[in-house]
């Protein structure tokens, strides 16, 4: 992983291969903040004509290289577009205090800093200046530098020589640099995007790699090594305690199902978290087959456990004072002689019947049994997570999840934490309408109901399981799990590990009292 530091020294005079800033896009074109006048004075003030003239305008993600022939501490400058200049038109980067109305909106400069070091590979040093006014704002750039750098080459061959690697060392230049409150962000950033590259290297893998019992081993091995105590349900276990749905998805598969179940307990924690990943490793849509373009990155259908497992093991090495219970349950959905029917009724974890209408809708019903099962934990909040309904994408895109709960005031919070934490998430309704589909002639509940409004169709189902008083939400990220277009800022093509850094801020604001 690409090593990062924090430095005062000035951006004119620091040594590296590249220098990269930020630079707004204004009415008249490049605008510079006011934290660049050393670096424009050292290029004899013709930055601005300079970056115009190789056609920059300041759009966000935008990326410019300039020669410095000498001029500054590092001969390549690289300008990145910031978007549009702030309120008051400064640009400063100076500390004005906290919330200040004209700061760069965080996810601004997480995505600029990721643009740059995505754009700079191959380059082994790497200096970024860009006008941050808080601590805050430091972390934000050094989280979307670190995710920039993100490569996934494990299996490449002759290719890979052709690859350019990703940039060695970040310095992130501010005058915060020995600031104490800093530093633990600094470290913070590296533990959360550490976090995210190990989800997106397991939504990579390709499936033939990562069947539910080698998935079930990477979990564990990653657990084990975050401190955190594991327990593997194999096939034989998980029929003897009645785990229904995870059984009867995986029935088509020659790859046996697997229940994972990480549990953290730290002293003096007294609130306890649930998380819940989706975990199918390949998705073909069961007999309910899939058109063949679409199941083309159905091996993203594990993002969901990717995000939990990961999640918690960056909140064990964060040391948060809270307790947290993480279930993955794993499964491969295949067609064939052994798999389940449409019309086929299956017995969940605890008792509850559910006739399979489409065995497309699969994730469901993994996902119930865990529900259902870590509801005799008695949490005080319990988070599922998965890449559940292709109706999500049609909704809300392909960036943005939806979120719903039966608890307007997690809501509302956990849509904020997610915008804080730089993920796009939209809160949903419920209605209370949609359930009546659901209902089965022939089973306490159908898996498919209305197909208009799939996604919240889906999260009706899944409320059915979790027990009676717990506060619950459910992350649709179906889209944002896996990018098959174009990289953009911090993110690259394949999978993103959306959700971790979204997790990871539930965890933090239970121990803040606030959730």
């Amino acid at each position: 992983m690409t090593s990062i530091s924090l430095s005062n020294v000035a951006a004119s005079s620091a040594k590296a291969d590249a220098l990269v800033v930020g630079v707004a896009k204004g009415a008249q074109g490049v605008v510079l903040g006011e934290y660049l006048k050393n670096v424009d004075k050292a290029l004899k003030g013709k930055l601005v004509a300079t970056l115009t003239a190789l056609g920059a305008t300041g759009k966000e993600d935008e990326v410019t290289k300039v020669p410095t022939l000498g001029a500054l501490g590092a001969p390549v400058l690289v300008a990145v577009g910031l978007g549009p200049e702030r309120a008051d038109g400064k640009n400063s980067g100076k500390n004005t205090g906290k919330n200040s109305a004209s700061r760069y909106d965080r996810e601004r400069l997480r995505r600029a800093a990721g643009a740059a070091v995505r754009a700079l590979a191959g380059t082994k040093k790497v200096a970024i200046a860009l006008p941050v006014e808080e601590v805050a704002d430091v972390a934000a750039v050094a989280e979307g530098a670190l995710l920039g750098a993100y490569s996934f080459d494990e299996f490449r061959g002759a290719s890979k020589e052709d690859r350019k690697a990703p940039v060695e060392t970040v310095t992130v230049l501010t005058e915060l640099a020995k600031d104490k409150a800093a530093k633990a962000a600094l470290a913070r950033a590296e533990t959360v995007a550490e976090a995210v590259r190990f989800a997106r290297d397991l939504t990579n893998t390709p499936p033939s790699q990562l069947h539910p019992k080698e998935f079930a081993e990477v979990a564990a091995a990653a657990a084990k090594d975050a401190g955190l105590d594991v327990e593997v349900l194999d096939e034989a276990a998980l029929a003897a305690e009645g785990y229904g749905g995870i059984l009867g998805v995986g029935q088509g598969s020659a790859h046996p199902p697997r229940l994972v179940r990480i549990t953290y307990r730290p002293k003096k924690a007294t609130k306890h978290v649930v998380f819940i990943g989706k975990g199918i490793t390949f998705d073909s849509g069961g007999l309910s087959l899939k058109p063949a373009q679409s199941m083309e990155w159905m091996k993203s259908d594990m993002a969901g456990a990717a995000a939990v497992v990961a999640a918690i093991s960056a909140i064990a090495r964060l040391g948060l004072p809270v307790n947290v219970t993480a279930y993955a349950p794993m499964a491969e959905n295949m067609p064939s002689g052994t798999a389940i029917r449409p019309s086929d009724v299956l017995k969940m974890y605890g008792g509850k019947t559910v006739e399979v209408l489409n065995t497309d809708a699969e994730g469901r019903l993994i996902l119930a049994d865990a529900i259902a099962r870590a509801s005799e934990d008695s949490p005080d909040l319990l988070v599922d997570v998965a890449t559940l309904t292709g109706a999500q994408m049609v909704a809300l895109g392909s960036h943005t999840a939806g979120i719903m709960s039966n608890d307007e005031a997690v809501l509302r919070r956990i849509h904020e934490l997610a915008t804080d934490a730089g993920e796009q998430m939209w809160p949903m309704p419920l209605p209370e309408d949609l359930r009546k589909s659901l209902d089965s002639p022939v089973a306490d509940i159908a898996n498919m109901g209305d197909r208009y409004g799939g996604m919240l169709v889906a999260a009706l189902f899944l409320r059915e399981f979790v027990g009676e008083g717990i506060r619950w939400a459910h992350l649709d990220i179906a889209g944002p799990s896996f990018n098959n277009r174009e990289p953009y800022g911090y993110t690259p093509k394949g999978g993103t590990g959306a959700g971790v850094r979204t997790l990871v801020r539930v965890a933090e604001d239970v121990v803040a009292g606030n959730l």
